[in-house]
C-alpha cells in the first residue's frame, strides 16, 4: 500500500508542483489536495471520509494521523474530492498512468511545442488545475502559477497554453472591450482550453472573432478532466451514447457513426481507478465503460455534442426537456449575457421550464416573449420557458459550473418572499 498525503491548499505553489511530480513518478506519497479556505468543520469531515495518513497545512506543517493509516493502492497518484454540480462529495482515485496518458494526449491534440509553458490559474483542488501541472511536468516546462486570471496576469504570463472556465474567458473579453485600445489578453496563445461548464455559443463566437484559439473540452474528474476536445475524443478514448453495448460509438477521432442520442459512456486509459470514502464505483463502471451523468448525441460524422445532465431533465406536461439544450439556445438570444434553465414544480404541468437570465444590459433585459420565440425557432414548443427570472449573476461553483442546487434554493426563497408580500 502507498501512503496518502493531504495538502490544505490556499494558493498553488512550487511546493505543490514538487509534490505532484513525486506522486507521479512514485518517489512520494499519493496526494489529496483540499481547499484550505473551507470551514474547519467541512475540512474535518473530508479528512475523516478520505482518511489520509498525513495532513500538511497551509504553513507547511505536517501532522501524522496514526489512527488512520490505511493507505491507497500503489497505482494511485492523486485523489480529488468532487461533488459534481449536485451530488455528495466523493474521493476519485486517479492513477499516474491515467493522468499521464491524459496529459500526453492533450499536448498532442493542441500541438504543444517544446518549451511552450502553461498558465495555471485554476485551483489544483480540481482536476482541471491538476492537469495543467501534469501537462507542464510531461512537457518538461515550468508552469506559471497565478492566483487569478485577470487581463494583466494573462497578457504578461509569457505562456502559450491555458485552461479556463467560461466565466474567466467572459471576464477577459470584457476587460478587452472596456479598453478598446488593447488587444485581447489571450492574443498570442496557441490554445485556450475551455471546460468545467458548457460555454454559451455567443461567448465562443465572441472569443473566436477576437482571435482566441478556443478549444472546448468535455470530461469530469473520473476521466482525468477533459477527454473530448471540440467534440472529438482524445487518442485512446472511446465514447458512445445510449444505454447498451450496441450503441453507436466514436473513438479516437474516427467518424462514420449514425446519429444517436442518449446517456454518454466513456472508456479508455484515462478512467479513474475507484472511489474513496465509502462510495461504490462499481455502480458507474460496466465492462470498462464509465456511465456519466450526462446526455449527448453523436452526429453522422461521429462528433459528440453534450446536451445536458440526466438528473436535470424537466418533465413538463409529459414531455422531457433537457435544460442544457434550452440554455444553449437561449445563450444565443440577443441581450443574454448568461443563462441557466431549471425546472420548478407545477400542479398542472408537473414542472415548468424557468429561464434564469443575466442580461447584457440590466436596463433593457430580454422579454419572456423574445426568449420563447427564440427557443421555438430551434426547439419544440414545449421546451420554451414559461417564466423568466432576471438576476445580476447565476451562482457558481468553484469549478466554474452553475450551482444549480443553490440556484433552485434562491428561486424558492424568492417565490416565498413574493407570496408573503402579496399576502
Amino acid at each position: 500500500m502507498r501512503s496518502l498525503h493531504a495538502v490544505l491548499v490556499e494558493r498553488t505553489s512550487p511546493r505543490l508542483v514538487e509534490l505532484f511530480a513525486a506522486a507521479l513518478d512514485g518517489s512520494g506519497p499519493a496526494i489529496l489536495p483540499l481547499d484550505g479556505h473551507l470551514p474547519r468543520a467541512r475540512l474535518a469531515e473530508l479528512i475523516t471520509a478520505f482518511a489520509p495518513d498525513t495532513v500538511e497545512d497551509a504553513d507547511g506543517v505536517t501532522t501524522t494521523r496514526s489512527d488512520q493509516r490505511i493507505g491507497v493502492a500503489e497505482s494511485t497518484a492523486v485523489i480529488i474530492g468532487t461533488s459534481g454540480s449536485t451530488g455528495a462529495p466523493k474521493g476519485v482515485e486517479l492513477s499516474a498512468s491515467a493522468l499521464l496518458h491524459s496529459a500526453r494526449a492533450s499536448l498532442a491534440r493542441v500541438d504543444a511545442r517544446p518549451g511552450q509553458r502553461w498558465l495555471c490559474c485554476l485551483p489544483v483542488t480540481h482536476i482541471a488545475g491538476v492537469q495543467v501541472l501534469v501537462r507542464s511536468l510531461v512537457s518538461g516546462t515550468e508552469p506559471v502559477l497565478a492566483t487569478r486570471a485577470d487581463a494583466e496576469t494573462v497578457a504578461s504570463s509569457g505562456c502559450a497554453h491555458v485552461s479556463l472556465v467560461p466565466v474567466q474567458l467572459q471576464r477577459l473579453l470584457a476587460d478587452q472591450s472596456r479598453q478598446s485600445d488593447i488587444s485581447t489578453p489571450l492574443a498570442g496563445f496557441a490554445s485556450v482550453l475551455l471546460g468545467g461548464a458548457a460555454a454559451p455559443q455567443s461567448l465562443l463566437d465572441e472569443a473566436r472573432a477576437a482571435g482566441v484559439p478556443v478549444v472546448t473540452t468535455y470530461g469530469m474528474t473520473e476521466t482525468c478532466g477533459g477527454c473530448v476536445y471540440d467534440g472529438w475524443p482524445l487518442d485512446g478514448v472511446m465514447v458512445r451514447v445510449g444505454s447498451g453495448g450496441t450503441d453507436p460509438s466514436v473513438s479516437g477521432g474516427t467518424g462514420g457513426a449514425a446519429l444517436a442520442s442518449g446517456r454518454i459512456w466513456i472508456r479508455g486509459p484515462v478512467l479513474f481507478s475507484r472511489y474513496r470514502g465509502g462510495v461504490a464505483g462499481t455502480e458507474v463502471v460496466h465492462d470498462g465503460w464509465f456511465r456519466t451523468g450526462d446526455l449527448g448525441q453523436v452526429d453522422a460524422s461521429g462528433r459528440l455534442t453534450v446536451r445536458g445532465r440526466t438528473d436535470d431533465v424537466i418533465n413538463t406536461g409529459g414531455h422531457k426537456v433537457v435544460p442544457g439544450e434550452v440554455a444553449a439556445v437561449l445563450g444565443t438570444c440577443p441581450g443574454v449575457l448568461d443563462v441557466a434553465v431549471v425546472g420548478q414544480p407545477d400542479a398542472e404541468w408537473g414542472e415548468r421550464v424557468i429561464a434564469v437570465v443575466v442580461p447584457a444590459d440590466r436596463a433593457d433585459p430580454p422579454t419572456l416573449e423574445l426568449l420563447r420565440l427564440h427557443v421555438r425557432q430551434r426547439l419544440p414548443r414545449y421546451a420554451s420557458p414559461s417564466r423568466v427570472v432576471i438576476v445580476d449573476a447565476v451562482p457558481m461553483l468553484q469549478s466554474g459550473k452553475h450551482d444549480i442546487a443553490r440556484l433552485k434554493l434562491e428561486l424558492l426563497r424568492r417565490e416565498q418572499t413574493e407570496a408573503e408580500n402579496v399576502t
